[in-house]
This record gives structure tokens, sequence and C-alpha cells, in this order.
């Protein structure tokens, strides 16, 4: 979820602050063990990574949200500037007011696309070749909107982003062309700003038949499953009290998630009945953490440190159980 640091100098976004009650963990075993800080990213230079793709090495690929970047982590921490967003006059993104890359996809041939959102004509998805390149627009979305969450079906060629500002699933051919809206719905739409931070649809992940996203002013986590000829379902409330949710994902087969808590450092697991433990805090590293992506029994945990300031990171850990169908 990005908000305006104060390194821009414009004010930060306020979110209403709340402490999420965490069930116990099954016995006295952490759910996570073994976090450590990959590396540690600088804030002055704007380098406040916002979402997650994982590379078949088990590398990553981040957006560094108000840089305008896309860059690679190795295992061993080394960083590389894969591509950077065309710079933009006058940028007006609602909330924000400044352009900046927000999530992130990876095909399975390497190629990356990329939300970028500016509060022009160059607001939209971006495709970027394997091992980078120049990006190019493959579709324009509302100037009015705040595309954040992406997510990609490669199956059935389609791409689906999540409309902070607009409250709306927007569906886009991977091939390039026209926005639709695919799903709308009350339960999307962010909450007026200030006191809530105006961040409505944020998350978003393809999963069980259905699309997930979260809702962070609403604390919620929502499912929409996909009705006859891919069309958008009603939309069901899987789990609320989750205060400062951004993106999420699902460490196993089952609809059990990990997801991240920006406003309260920390990363905890939702099963699938709504009751949730603690996985990590700031205790381990976390500062402000906007995304999660498992491969295998490793967790991968970009903080952009946008309310805390202090060291924005890539954290790792390892599940201590695989969690199957839970």
């Amino acid at each position: 979820m990005p908000r305006l640091p104060r390194l821009a100098g414009v004010a930060t976004a306020v979110l209403a602050l709340g402490l999420v009650a965490a069930a116990p963990a099954t016995g006295a075993e952490p759910l996570v063990t073994d976090a450590r800080i990959l590396t540690h990213f600088d804030l002055a230079a704007g380098q406040t990574p916002e979402n997650i793709a994982l590379e078949r090495d088990g590398s990553a690929d981040l957006t560094f949200a108000y840089a305008r970047q896309i860059a690679h982590i190795t295992l061993d921490g080394d960083l590389e500037i894969r591509a950077t967003l065309p710079d933009v006059a006058n940028p007006d993104t609602p909330v924000v007011h400044s352009a900046l890359v927000t999530g992130i996809a990876r095909a399975h041939d390497g190629t990356l696309y990329v939300n970028y959102a500016t509060g022009t004509s160059r607001t939209g998805v971006w495709r970027i070749p394997r091992d980078g390149g120049t990006p190019v627009q493959i579709a324009r979305l509302p100037d009015d909107g705040l595309p954040n969450g992406l997510a990609l079906d490669e199956r059935h060629g389609v791409l689906y982003v999540a409309d902070s500002a607009l409250g709306t699933v927007w569906r886009v051919p991977r091939s390039g062309g026209k926005a639709t809206a695919w799903a709308r719905d009350t339960a999307l739409d962010p909450l007026p700003a200030p006191p809530a931070s105006g961040f409505g649809a944020n998350g978003i992940k393809i999963h069980g038949n259905a699309v997930w996203v979260s809702d962070t002013d609403r604390g919620t986590l929502l499912r929409i499953p996909f009705g006859p000829g891919r069309s958008a379902g009603a939309v069901e409330t899987r789990a609320s009290g989750l205060a400062g949710i951004d993106d999420f994902t699902f460490p196993g087969r089952g609809d059990s998630a990990l997801a991240a808590l920006n406003d309260t450092s920390r990363v905890v697991l939702v099963r699938r009945d709504g009751t949730r433990t603690v996985a990590l805090t700031q205790a381990d590293g976390l500062s402000n953490p906007t995304s999660v992506a498992v491969r295998g029994r490793t967790v991968y945990v970009p903080s952009a440190a946008y309310l805390t300031q202090r060291d924005p990171n890539l954290l790792l850990a390892r599940l201590r159980h695989l969690l199957g169908r839970v």
C-alpha cells in the first residue's frame, strides 16, 4: 500500500491505526523461524518496495514505488535495477499525488507486468521484457484511479488490477488492449480520507477459482468467485478486523493466507475460518510491510517504511510446516 513518504515533501496519507487480535499458535511452536533481513534499501533514493514477484531461482523482482523502478534482488542480496518507468510532468494520482509503480506480476517466460499510477494518461498496466528493458504501456486505466495490486491469470491470458481509489477490479488482456471493469462493489471501496486512508481494494491474488482482494480501509479479505464465462460472482467477506491490510499470498493449497499489515508492521496467518496468528513483527525487522510471497517454505516480505521512515528492506523467513489445505 503506497503512502507518500516525507522524503517526497508531501504529507503522509493518514490511516486509522488499529491492533489485530491474534489467535494463539497451535502448541508452542512458532509459525515461522529464522527471520533475517536479506538486504536494506535506500529510503532517500525512493527505494520503497511495494510489491514482489519471484523468479524460478528464488530471486525477487520488486517495485520501488516512488523511485518508479523495478529492482531485481538475488539470494545473496545483490540489487540490480531492471527498468524505470518514464517520468510524468505534474502527476496527480489520487490520495498520494505522485507517480508511483505498484503491483507486479511475472509470466513463466520472464515477462514482467507492473501497474503505474500517475493521474495522467500514463496510468495503466506496463510490460517489461525478460531481464529488463524499456517498459511499454499495454493498457490505459482511468486517470482518477489508483491501480495497486496486480495478478496474472496466465492460463486465460488476462491480468486483474485492484483499483484502490475507484473500488474496482479491472480486467486487462495480457496481450494489451482495453481494460474492462470486472467487479465493482461497496466492499471494494475506500473510506473517506481523512480520517481513513482513502485506500480500498489493494492486494489481489487468483486462487481456488476465485479472485481474492484485500480492502485496506475496511480491514477485510474478500473472495470473488468466478461465474459463468469467468464473470465476477458475488463478493464474499472471508476475514475482517485486519487493520491496515496490504497485499497477501496463499502459502498452501488451502484458503489460509499470509497477509501484510502495514500499519502495525506485522505479518499474520489468516485461516479460512477467519482466525489468525501473528507470524512476524517489527521485532523481526518488519518496517511497514507491503506484500508477502512464498516459495516452498521460504517467506519473502518487503517493507517500505512508509510510516516508520526507517529501514526499508526485504526480509526472509522459513515456514516451520507446509500448510497444505488448511
